[in-house]
């Protein structure tokens, strides 16, 4: 019987495109049309070249980001892309503070109504900034480029004592949510990014759809482009949603 035949499936991923917010000190994603037509033997083809940093779209951190030794992108066990999911919702708390950092108190409060975060599980974090996407200016808090625009960046993120909450307490593969960086904008040291990544546990960006998930039930797959010594990749991620009974 295939798994995959049942259930409801969800994208998470942002399509790939000029609207694609990158980091302020990334160029972006840059698309050419190489051919597009009929060729001089009568039939129909199209090809085109992309060029694109690692990290932004909808994409995922190698531990090698943030920590010397950590594996690169083509060194993570592929069973890491794979996992029951969990997801907290924040959007209120979000959407009064742009700067909101998920705390411990987060993940227990969600505890208290679903039970333990299970092992191996991706867990994904629901802002609610997936909505302002592709806006530049609602989605990070500036149109700015460069790197005077990091000062200006305001998103949630994940706190570093919950990034070690998890780490010292919970067995999880990743952590992903719907915001430009596991760290919240205004973070100057990226506290989180180092604490999971160090770790072994993979953070995820600039997810999508993440409000069409159930808080428990459902199961990821997220395969990221196998680059060879990569510190992060492009990343494709779906859901399934199991039928119920």
């Amino acid at each position: 019987m295939n798994p995959f035949l049942s259930g409801q499936f969800v994208d998470l991923s942002h399509s790939f495109s000029a609207e694609t917010i990158y980091w302020p000190t990334e160029e972006g994603f840059k698309f050419e049309r190489e051919f597009d037509g009929l060729t001089e033997k009568g039939y129909y083809y199209a090809a085109n070249k992309f060029c694109s940093p690692e990290h932004g779209g909808t994409h995922i951190d190698a531990p090698i980001h943030f920590f010397k030794d950590g594996q690169t992108v083509d060194q993570i066990p592929i069973k890491q892309f794979f996992g029951q999911t969990m997801v907290i919702d924040v959007t209120q708390k979000s959407e009064k503070n742009p700067d909101y950092e998920v705390s411990i108190r987060d993940f227990t409060d969600w505890e208290s109504h679903h039970g333990v975060i299970p092992h191996d599980s991706i867990v994904l974090l629901n802002t609610g900034f997936a909505r302002y996407w592709p806006d530049k200016l609602k989605y990070t808090g500036t149109i700015k480029t460069g790197p005077q625009a990091v000062s200006e960046l305001h998103f949630p993120g994940l706190h570093p004592d919950a990034a070690k909450w998890l780490v010292e307490n919970r067995r999880i593969n990743a952590v992903g949510l719907d915001t430009p960086s596991i760290d919240f904008g205004q973070s100057k040291l990226f506290h989180s990014h180092r604490i999971l990544c160090k770790n072994n546990i993979l953070p995820i960006e600039n997810l999508a759809n993440l409000d069409k998930l159930p808080e428990i039930g459902a199961f990821v797959v997220a395969l990221p482009m196998k680059i060879e010594g990569g510190s992060g990749a492009p990343l494709r991620m779906i859901a399934i949603i199991p039928e119920s009974d």
